[in-house]
């Protein structure tokens, strides 16, 4: 009997893997000791962390005016990184809930990575919040809860609220998902595992799977609900973030443009940081027959939109200042463009704008490097879309005698490292300890291409038990 394969899903998985291969080539990293460039990275970014933290310290310690805040500009190098670490978490929630919703077949080995990079990167994002905050073990009068001092409640009418609850749901809804969608992976770890410490961690975890037909149900069923309620948190998290802005009547910010064009910024570094943790995972992990140039492919093609979308925004902002007549309006954007800080916002104009628009070219859409240059390229457009909303729109004020520029001090820059050392800490951690690939998924995904791979021979050795297959 012929086997029809689709020449799309014959992509997903390359090198003709058998069930058996796929549980191998990802659970060996797992299981197996440390390699020593995981120990190097592991160790780089732990020393980053150790000093980002002391900068954090001592920000706590003598307060926020160690940072390179004036009179002027309150709002810069920590509220630029608090809404670029809350757009990277934007990718996992949308590869995972909305590319399930719609069956996209291509998401089953990038998903489980997205989802963890989503988790760190807000957290990174949190770290910030509680940097501002001054008096961090006072952050529970953020939440609506009635006060023990006194008649003392958060002003719901703020974003700055909103902010909280938008992004505490955020951070609960996809850490469940990330951990529903692991228990299928847990389990077949156990079953291989070789030590009692590593059968009892991933067995409590796996929560007794059994790999029966009715688990399966009830694991697809939840993995469902729980995409359709993440999907409109895709939607409304940096819909909330960007409200910070446009409720407020400062020229440059009070506009309704924001939230679509915040959600599409959002996706638009998100994705590229994906890119750029994926392209290195499957050279380290040797995955490279599991994240493959059409996951590559498909990441770049989202790129392009999402920044073409954020090209037209700029555009749109541009027309709108001049549109209303509205001479501040004008003169913030004009401003933008050709003030003292034209440098960024050229600079976010290039990565953001321009650089997306290779894309368009399939030899550079599949070419590894170049991929991996430019979603580093995008990242850093977008932070400095977020420096130049933030720190150019207050720099000029209405009055010149209050005008002033902004420089950030060593302990700015190192609250900023800290978050970086504390994401990479918690993913080489995660890459370790965690399957980076959902083997259950990308198993199911090979059933399209089911014309050769049940009968090959293993490549891989050790022992698999078939339950959770």
């Amino acid at each position: 009997m012929s086997h029809v394969v689709s020449p799309i899903r014959e992509h997903l998985v390359d090198g003709g893997k058998s069930y058996h291969d796929v549980t191998h080539d990802i659970c060996k990293q797992v299981e197996g000791a440390p390699t020593k460039e995981w120990k190097i990275a592991f160790g780089v970014s732990c020393v980053i962390f150790a000093y980002g933290a002391y900068c954090l310290f001592w920000t706590w310690w003598e307060g926020i005016g160690v940072w390179g805040l004036n009179k002027t500009v309150g709002w810069a190098w920590d509220i630029t990184n608090f809404v670029w670490w809350v757009g990277i978490g934007h990718a996992g929630t949308l590869i995972s809930a909305v590319l399930l919703l719609f069956r996209q077949k291509w998401r089953t080995s990038i998903n489980r990575s997205a989802e963890a990079m989503t988790i760190f990167a807000v957290l990174c994002a949190a770290s910030f919040i509680l940097a501002h905050m001054g008096r961090p073990w006072l952050f529970y009068w953020a939440l609506p809860l009635p006060n023990t001092f006194g008649s003392l409640w958060v002003n719901f009418n703020s974003p700055l609220v909103w902010d909280v609850f938008a992004i505490s749901t955020y951070l609960s809804v996809s850490l469940v998902f990330w951990y529903i969608g692991l228990v299928p992976d847990l389990a077949t770890i156990r079953d291989r595992a070789q030590t009692k410490a590593s059968k009892f961690w991933y067995g409590l975890f796996s929560l007794g799977w059994t790999g029966s037909a009715k688990t399966w149900a009830r694991y697809e069923y939840v993995s469902l609900i729980l995409a359709g309620i993440s999907t409109p948190l895709v939607l409304s998290v940096h819909t909330i973030v960007s409200m910070d802005f446009a409720t407020s009547v400062i020229p440059g910010w009070h506009t309704t443009i924001f939230p679509p064009y915040f959600v599409a910024g959002a996706i638009f570094s998100g994705f590229a940081m994906v890119q750029t943790l994926l392209l290195i995972t499957r050279v380290v992990f040797k995955l490279e027959d599991y994240i493959t140039i059409e996951h590559i492919e498909m990441m770049n093609i989202i790129v392009t939109v999402t920044g073409s979308i954020v090209g037209i925004a700029y555009l749109t902002e541009f027309f709108i200042a001049w549109y209303s007549g509205v001479e501040y309006e004008s003169y913030c954007f004009i401003n933008r463009a050709t003030g003292p800080y034209w440098w960024a916002y050229w600079m976010m104009m290039t990565c953001n704008v321009i650089s997306p628009q290779l894309f368009w070219f399939k030899s550079i859409r599949t070419n590894l490097l170049v991929s991996f240059f430019l979603s580093i390229v995008v990242n850093v457009g977008m932070w400095f879309e977020r420096f130049v909303i933030i720190v150019s729109s207050l720099h000029r004020d209405y009055l010149p005698s209050s005008w002033a520029m902004f420089s950030p001090t060593m302990y700015d820059m190192g609250d900023y490292i800290f978050s970086f050392g504390l994401f990479f800490t918690l993913f080489f951690l995660f890459a370790k300890f965690l399957p980076v690939v959902n083997m259950a998924e990308v198993k199911a995904v090979m059933k399209g291409v089911s014309s050769n791979y049940p009968h090959k021979k293993s490549h891989g050795g050790g022992k698999a038990k078939t339950t959770t297959h």
